[in-house]
């Protein structure tokens, strides 16, 4: 059977762990080499531990045990010099560039008031302007052949989700950016799309958001709940929607808010 995305050679961002090791695993199972990308230390605005270097080499080990190439750089999203050289160098070793998937991600919780200007700055520079500059490292290399950008945007991009407005701020700035791009890139077949999951089981789950929900805030919880009666989703639950952004299946998709978000937005 020929795999879904065989030789395609695919960038990720916040790879080292959660949904964006998930990506990096699915793709590779449907034949695609990775280039993978992560901060692999912590952040002081953020309350949660980020990823290490373990974790990405743990990434990469598992790509290769499906026989697929892994190429590993230690990269703040923030940073678009070292971003771009660091893909640069993945092209080079892999040969091309078929698709960017823009999935490092960052979140804080708090009310309006006690929200600091340094977890704004934070949240915003990593969501927004490190998709911007994913988007901006990739486009180079998919320009001449076209390929597929898929920008992991949240539930909270589409829908007014409170007690982490940084976050939501950011979210809706990636869908912004992402139509933009779908509209300027059209012509060069670059298909530009978001992916709007409702929370997931990873490690980017701050407890503080849990406290303010369940003791400060009650009458917000609705807002948090799902249609179908899950608490999270699955991160292969979001990696099966990246696979068919990736793959050619979806070679005239592009402009979608793809929500896997368990009717989230719906209420």
């Amino acid at each position: 059977m020929t795999r879904r995305v065989a030789g395609k050679r695919v960038l990720i961002t916040g790879a080292a762990r959660g949904m964006g090791r998930s990506h990096a695993v699915r793709l590779a199972e449907e034949g695609a080499d990775l280039i993978l990308v992560d901060i692999c230390r912590s952040l002081d605005e953020i309350e949660y531990p980020l990823s290490s270097r373990e974790d990405l080499d743990e990434t990469a080990r598992l790509v290769e045990k499906q026989g697929r190439q892994a190429v590993t750089h230690v990269v703040d999203v923030r940073d678009g010099a070292a971003l771009a050289a660091a893909v640069d160098d993945g092209v080079a070793r892999l040969g091309g560039l078929d698709a960017a998937v823009a999935n490092a991600g960052v979140l804080t919780a708090g009310t309006w008031d006690t929200t600091t200007a340094e977890q704004w700055r934070t949240v915003v520079d990593v969501n927004l302007i490190g998709t911007w500059n994913t988007c901006a490292a990739a486009l180079p290399h998919l320009i001449e052949g076209g390929g597929s950008l898929v920008n992991i945007s949240s539930a909270a991009g589409i829908k007014g989700t409170p007690l982490h407005t940084p976050y939501t701020a950011s979210k809706h700035g990636v869908v912004g950016m992402s139509r933009a791009l779908a509209n300027e890139l059209a012509a060069q077949h670059v298909r530009v799309n978001t992916v709007h999951p409702t929370g997931v089981e990873t490690g980017m789950r701050p407890a503080s958001l849990h406290t303010l929900i369940a003791e400060q805030r009650p009458d917000l919880a609705p807002l948090f709940g799902n249609a179908i009666p899950i608490v999270m989703a699955e991160a292969i639950d979001i990696s099966n929607a990246v696979l068919f952004l990736v793959s050619d299946e979806s070679r005239y998709v592009t402009g979608l808010e793809f929500k896997v978000d368990a009717g989230v937005t719906i209420r």
